[in-house]
């Protein structure tokens, strides 16, 4: 007989205090990327259950752990929990949510392990913030023989398949020559009147991208006083796109705006690319299902919404990788405050918060539950990832 479903969501309601618990510890200590040795820390104790192997470093990260129980290999569920926070405004992308929902899919699919076939893993993901913790784990072969991956994101409304942008950081550095502002200026060369033109020139350029296409930068690096002429200026750009494709024809226009804008300005420019995160590549079997759960549950998600912004996430490097979902549950009004805004890392530790939490920890694991014990939906996953 297969597992009632509705005993997963009973795990997660006699968890809930504990949940609730971390969830708010992690939000009140907020640790930035690879530095999260508290949140791992008791995200790692609370799931230490009778029969569940536990490592800390996994992947070679220090601040990443897995978590795993099962009775076979096969199939294998990856939840996923993120717990890195923002310089300043701490956790206001709600990663402390993500963490706890996690840890609470995970402790119910346990509750239940003896009714279950295959493998479920809690693996712990550092530095989403720009670190691309999940990209190092995937390199490391964690995700190796996975059927299928899932986290939630809070946001303002509830989202199945919401789509998120590849991106990269491009950082140009000028350099000219200094020389005294009032004094003999002609005999600067100014590497932040450089810098300055680069930003006018992508300007330019916004008309050519296609719609989707993000690209915003600052500079960190502007000159040393206001009486000299700069000799060193530097532009760091993140450049976002919805496919691999574009996002390379969009880097190139800002490199190339910077050449332009160093040989216009007689000074030297270096370049240099960082590598940021894929697409997410929503598995819409996965997420439908999910999305189902999270109707019996009493909420009302949809699948997209072509009028809300988005970001980037190295879950979609994930998504490329294994099938994988990343739904969105709403723990505010509708257009109140939306990712890294204060309003929204109060609205994380409220309780509104936590009950989108909770409901997100039943959907995942109802979810998880439908791919180890139904064959047939386990393979239509696999079959629309493969094309």
């Amino acid at each position: 007989m297969p597992l009632d479903r509705s005993r997963l969501d009973r795990q997660v309601d006699a968890h809930a205090a504990r949940l609730i618990d971390v969830a708010h510890k992690i939000h009140e200590h907020p640790e930035l990327k690879f530095a999260e040795q508290k949140a791992s820390s008791w995200l790692l104790e609370a799931s230490q259950l009778e029969g569940v192997v536990t490592e800390r470093g996994t992947g070679g990260l220090p601040t990443s752990f897995r978590a795993r129980f099962g009775k076979a290999p096969t199939p294998k569920v990856a939840i996923l929990a993120e717990y890195d926070a923002l310089p300043d405004i701490g956790h206001a992308c709600g990663h402390n949510l993500i963490a706890a929902g996690a840890l609470g899919a995970f402790v119910a699919l346990h509750g239940e392990r003896d009714q279950l076939p295959g493998t479920v893993e809690l693996i712990g993901t550092p530095a989403e913030e720009g670190g691309g913790g999940k990209i190092t784990l995937l390199e490391a072969g964690v995700f190796d023989g996975v059927d299928a991956a899932m986290m939630f994101h809070p946001f303002d409304r509830d989202l199945l398949a919401h789509v998120t942008l590849a991106n990269r950081w491009v950082e140009l550095t000028f350099l000219g020559k200094p020389s005294h502002a009032a004094m003999a200026p002609w005999d600067g060369q100014s590497a932040l009147t450089a810098c300055m033109e680069a930003f006018r020139l992508i300007d330019g350029q916004r008309v050519h991208m296609r719609d989707g296409v993000r690209v915003h930068g600052y500079i960190p690096d502007g000159g040393q006083a206001s009486n000299i002429i700069p000799e060193r200026a530097r532009a760091e750009f993140s450049v976002r796109a919805l496919d691999d494709v574009e996002l390379e024809r969009v880097a190139g226009i800002v490199e190339r705006c910077g050449r332009a804008a160093a040989l216009a300005c007689d000074v030297q420019v270096t370049i240099r690319h960082r590598r940021g995160y894929r697409n997410m590549n929503n598995n819409m079997t996965l997420a439908r299902r999910f999305g189902a759960h999270l109707s019996v549950l009493g909420r009302s998600p949809v699948e997209r919404d072509p009028t809300v912004g988005t970001g980037s996430t190295d879950m979609g490097d994930v998504s490329h990788a294994v099938p994988a979902i990343h739904p969105w549950l709403q723990i505010c009004e509708t257009n109140q405050t939306t990712c890294h805004q204060r309003e929204f890392a109060a609205c994380a530790k409220s309780e509104r918060g936590f009950a989108a939490m909770l409901a997100a920890a039943k959907a995942m694991a109802r979810t998880a539950a439908d791919v180890l014990e139904d064959a047939g939906f386990a393979a239509a996953v696999r079959d629309e990832f493969a094309k």
